[in-house]
């Protein structure tokens, strides 16, 4: 009897320490520290040194606020999921979120609709991604890397409303793409000089941003982002913008670098109003095929719309340099509101090069762009590069006319081809100072001056200790100047 009594309190306790490690804060209007926690409930989180670890599911109620203001490392167990439904705030110098067991992800974070979210400076790691329900979420400086499926299966931040803003991240090598939103979600995100690379390892036909329907007043905002493919992933994307649910498209893509990704950018749908703007778009060709992909820019619509603005970006070596689909239409230059001003080089596949391919009934207007880099250009050279009426009787006219291309000087154009390597960088540039430049300066996207180093003739190291993202060095002398983009990895 003794024994069967004993064996009946041990089930009892076991069972009650299960229960106990899922804890839900009282919805008191508190501030609670991981601290905090461990001492209401020591089950759900144990403390060693600065290193907590989440042993259960964390629900943070409505009224309550969970804050973590110094430099820590978060360990959460197999599965385990933290829901906010109120205020869920990091902001330290340096705070680590992972796995306990990196071979067994937790479950990651569900921010409730109407949650208040802000993270900086974490790096959140071999978890189940964030699924962003609010529209009250921000995001900066942080590295989200090597997630998986868990709380969100389509993006590791995963929008569905609002204007949230994900700002100066690195977001790489991730089961899932980088960004995404639901085709009838209605984001306009803020997403701006986020350094991300090789997300969608899981090889799915999606692109590393990827995102639906937006707010119609208030644009999606995609701007001075570097986006790189892994070559390995010959379905991922790099910029898709679809909608096919009858809401909004307003979005502006400007001064990114899309580079080494199945295609750059995608707008996808009716209703599309878009400004793609100074990015640069290389190499966008690791599929290989024409038929599926390849394309620098690609629009295909069902309505024609005069709303989509392409200008000032340079467009080289993809398979091919912009398409029009169906009915789309697009304002490539004219002699009004749109400099045009758009360059193209070596998009080809099948010995062609397709510089535009309008592949509509529409008449385009791509006036004052370059067709073929660095070369004095004639009409016919330029209309070998692009596909319209002339070449099928069923298509819309291309009007290219006039067209501004021309040779450099051999001074000049050495002097413009001047440039560092590596690049992106991971700890230092090398180049060869042939114009006697005198200083080198080191500028963020915000115009302020990090770095300013004399330098010497010919051969030049530069160290690089900077945060990933976007950066704009300066070389010059008494007489001359040029200003290149750096990607630090």
């Amino acid at each position: 009897m003794k024994k069967i009594i004993l064996s009946t309190l041990l089930v009892l306790l076991t069972f009650t320490i299960a229960i106990a490690q899922d804890y839900t804060t009282p919805n008191t209007g508190v501030t609670w520290t991981l601290a905090d926690i461990a001492a209401a409930s020591p089950t759900t989180i144990t403390i060693s040194g600065s290193e907590y670890t989440l042993l259960g599911n964390l629900t943070i109620s409505e009224n309550d606020t969970v804050i973590i203001d110094s430099d820590l490392t978060l360990l959460i167990d197999d599965a385990k999921l933290v829901t906010v439904f109120g205020t869920f705030t990091v902001n330290s110098n340096a705070v680590t979120i992972t796995a306990l067991d990196v071979n067994a992800p937790y479950d990651g974070f569900r921010f409730e609709e109407f949650s208040t979210i802000n993270i900086s400076n974490a790096t959140i790691e071999y978890g189940g991604g964030l699924r962003v329900l609010t529209e009250t979420f921000s995001i900066d400086n942080c590295t989200l890397t090597n997630n998986v499926s868990g709380a969100t299966t389509s993006a590791v931040i995963q929008l569905s409303r609002g204007m949230p803003q994900i700002t100066n991240n690195t977001i790489s090598f991730n089961e899932n793409p980088a960004i995404g939103s639901a085709a009838n979600s209605a984001v306009s995100a803020y997403i701006f000089n986020n350094m991300i690379e090789g997300n969608n390892q899981a090889n799915s036909n999606r692109p590393q941003i990827n995102l639906g329907t937006t707010l119609a007043n208030e644009p999606l905002e995609i701007i001075q982002n570097t986006i790189i493919g892994d070559p390995a992933l010959e379905q991922a994307g790099g910029i898709a913008i679809a909608n096919f649910v009858g809401g909004n498209v307003n979005v502006v893509i400007d001064n990114n670098i899309i580079r080494g990704n199945r295609y750059g950018i995608t707008i996808l749908g009716i209703n599309d109003s878009a400004e793609i703007t100074n990015n640069i778009i290389e190499d966008n060709n690791i599929q290989g095929d024409p038929n599926l992909g390849g394309s620098g820019i690609n629009l295909n619509s069902s309505t024609a719309s005069e709303d989509v603005i392409v200008s000032g970006n340079e467009i080289r070596r993809n398979l091919w340099g912009i398409t029009l689909q169906g009915s789309a239409s697009a304002n490539l230059g004219d002699d009004a509101n749109n400099p045009g001003e758009n360059i193209f080089a070596e998009n080809e596949n099948g010995g062609q090069v397709y510089a535009l391919y309008n592949n509509t009934a529409n008449t385009i207007s791509a006036k004052h762009n370059c067709w073929i880099e660095n070369q004095q250009s004639t009409e016919q050279q330029v209309e070998d590069v692009i596909f319209h009426i002339v070449d099928d009787p069923a298509l819309g006219e291309v009007v290219f006319d006039p067209f501004e291309c021309g040779v450099l000087g051999i001074a000049a154009n050495a002097f413009e081809n001047f440039s560092f390597y590596p690049n992106p960088v991971k700890n230092e540039i090398n180049f060869n100072n042939i114009f006697s430049f005198s200083t080198v300066e080191i500028y963020g996207v915000q115009g302020n001056l990090i770095v300013s180093e004399t330098i010497s003739e010919g051969q030049n190291t530069l160290n690089i200790n900077l945060p990933s993202g976007l950066y704009f060095v300066n070389f010059s002398n008494d007489s001359q100047t040029v200003t290149k983009k750096m990607i630090v990895e």
